[in-house]
């Protein structure tokens, strides 16, 4: 079950970024699914960019692009990006069959060792599960996105928490125990409130 539907194409950068910034701050920094990501958010060092591209082409430009914009950015200013990709790979299969050429795409820029590329999907689902498995919701966002992280910067959060290798554990256990349904009112409320 995705966390919205996808959007017309009518609806507006400004509103899908909204969407994105809910689910940031509710699901990843509100449930403490990425213990990296509320400094960054908190710096305001996150670039969100919304693609118009309708397929696998179009986004990988718009991924280059964005690619060359963090390598170039100076850190403290977009230390990570958001590719939000509204209008394209709707399917999770041919958003994972995307994610192929996208790391060809990083080692084919050299920046393989600089960047890295983080996946999260409204129909998410990590290999072996079920579709409907609590657990698939850890990686499940308001629309396909290809996230870009700096290794440096990885680095540096992974030397200052030291369990980084349970995050995953964790964050499967976390949304085990909140339910589907408890995932539906957390995500349901505001986020500067924590209610409806």
């Amino acid at each position: 079950m995705p966390l919205s539907p996808l959007p017309a194409d009518t609806e507006s950068h400004e509103a899908i970024i909204a969407a994105t910034r809910h689910w940031l701050t509710r699901a990843v920094i509100g449930l403490n699914l990425c213990p990296f990501a509320k400094a960054v958010h908190v710096k305001d060092q996150i670039r969100y960019a919304v693609s118009d591209a309708t397929n696998t082409e179009g986004v990988l430009t718009d991924l280059e692009s964005e690619m060359r914009t963090l390598a170039d950015a100076d850190p403290a200013l977009i230390d990570t990006t958001l590719l939000i990709l509204p209008r394209a790979l709707a399917d999770f299969l041919d958003y994972n069959d995307c994610l192929y050429f996208a790391d060809r795409m990083l080692q084919d820029l050299r920046l393989e060792g600089t960047l890295q590329i983080a996946s999260f999907h409204p129909h998410y689902q990590f290999e072996g599960s079920e579709p409907d498995d609590i657990e698939n919701y850890t990686n499940r966002s308001p629309y396909p996105i290809l996230h870009l992280l700096r290794e440096a910067s990885i680095e540096r959060a992974v030397d200052a928490f030291p369990d980084a290798a349970d995050i995953y554990e964790r964050n499967q256990e976390t949304l085990r125990r909140l339910g589907r349904q408890g995932w539906q009112q957390w995500m349901a409320a505001r986020a500067d409130t924590g209610t409806d």
